[in-house]
């Protein structure tokens, strides 16, 4: 019987095999690293046969070929390069274009556990109580602890007027919480700007960065600037990062003539992406913490050492890497890890973080924005000065 089932190999099987010669001789190299290593080359396509042939159930060839494409993915033992499946890539490019349906909520991973980082206004997540600090511990029936934040954002989101259920654990409520929402079409700004209350001085929060973000940035500072302030507090606090170009671009309006960042690749073709030195020609504060990461740190890493403000608060995340978004067949995408940026001074921030100029703790309870406070001080002293 076994011999007849290896015989009767489908020609998908076949395919299959073949497909994966000539994947392997391309990603691992040539001729030579399949006689160095043809036993395990060797186990690939026994392995293959074995599941076409033996396996109790059918699967398809498709089914094998993603679970093989996920393998390489996930044998780099890298966090932010993930296989995207059709759905999850779609929703990825509604993320960085701004608008998608969905909670209403920005999440992160912190620690292993997906973490609310924030909570916009109107929204069904809002309207349920869902709390910043929050953690989700199940997504319908999915455990969250581990989970790759595509993945996550992906059973999140799901056609308008569609239900799903979070199992949250909120610091100092005993036992989990559950709640059931329904999905809106969600289309948040990121970029939020007022004056201070009696100070004169603009505040401006950016929530993440996406192919809005800079223009969002500039109808902020024409709205300030109508207002006359005399200083900026840039707020990047928990800030997760988000789409590149939309961080150098919004540097632009802060950054001095010169890099905003450099971007360094493997492979070569390395690139620097500069300010012309258009800038709002007011004093600066930039707040940041611990959530503040990638773009953001592109952003408040150029700020720091162009001396073009002050930063204020708390070591930032330290993700110092630059992920490329491939499209696939059949909707699918790849997003890969494919270099690393420097800051203007070439310093390589990845799992360090950027320090800020002026360090400030804040409060466990949450009860003060002390580092607000104390950018507002630090501004009052640039604008006197």
């Amino acid at each position: 019987m076994r011999l007849n089932s290896f015989g009767a190999r489908s020609k998908s099987g076949r395919w299959l095999a073949v497909l994966a010669v000539l994947v392997f001789a391309l990603v691992l190299g040539t001729g030579g690293w399949l006689v160095s290593n043809y036993k395990h080359f060797g186990n690939l396509l026994k392995v293959i046969s074995l599941v076409k042939t033996q396996y109790l159930y059918p699967v398809n060839t498709s089914q094998l070929v993603d679970g093989a494409i996920k393998g390489i993915v996930n044998s780099l033992s890298d966090p932010y390069s993930v296989y995207l499946e059709p759905k999850t890539f779609s929703q990825l490019q509604e993320q960085i274009n701004g608008s998608f349906g969905g909670l209403g909520i920005l999440v992160g991973v912190k620690e292993q556990y997906l973490t609310v980082v924030r909570v916009y206004q109107g929204t069904p997540a809002a309207k349920e109580g869902i709390a910043a600090g929050d953690v989700i511990t199940r997504i319908d029936e999915r455990d969250a602890r581990g989970i790759d934040l595509e993945t996550a954002i992906s059973l999140m989101r799901g056609p308008v007027g569609s239900k799903v259920s979070l199992v949250i654990s909120r610091e100092g409520v005993p036992g989990p919480l559950q709640f059931t929402l329904t999905r809106e079409e969600i289309s948040v700004p990121t970029v939020e700007g007022r004056t201070l209350p009696g100070t004169g001085i603009g505040y401006v929060a950016v929530s993440q960065f996406t192919e809005r973000t800079a223009d969002e940035m500039r109808d902020a500072l024409a709205r300030l600037n109508g207002e006359k302030v005399r200083g900026i507090i840039l707020d990047l606090r928990d800030n997760p990062g988000g789409e590149l170009m939309a961080a150098v671009n919004v540097a632009k309006y802060f950054v001095p003539r010169g890099p905003v960042v450099y971007i360094d690749y493997r492979m070569g073709n390395d690139q620097a992406f500069y300010s012309e030195g258009h800038t709002i020609q007011l004093p600066l504060v930039v707040l940041i913490n611990g959530g503040s990461a990638s773009a953001a740190e592109i952003l408040a890493g150029a700020v720091k050492d162009t001396g073009a403000g002050t930063l204020v608060g708390t070591r930032t995340f330290g993700k110092g890497i630059v992920q490329t978004v491939f499209p696939l067949e059949n909707g699918a995408g790849l997003k890969l890890t494919t270099a690393r940026y420097l800051t203007p001074a070439k310093n390589d921030i990845h799992q360090k973080g950027i320090e800020p100029d002026v360090f400030v703790q804040p409060l466990e309870d949450r009860s003060r924005d002390v580092q607000l406070e104390r950018a507002v001080e630090i501004m009052r002293q640039k604008i006197a000065g």
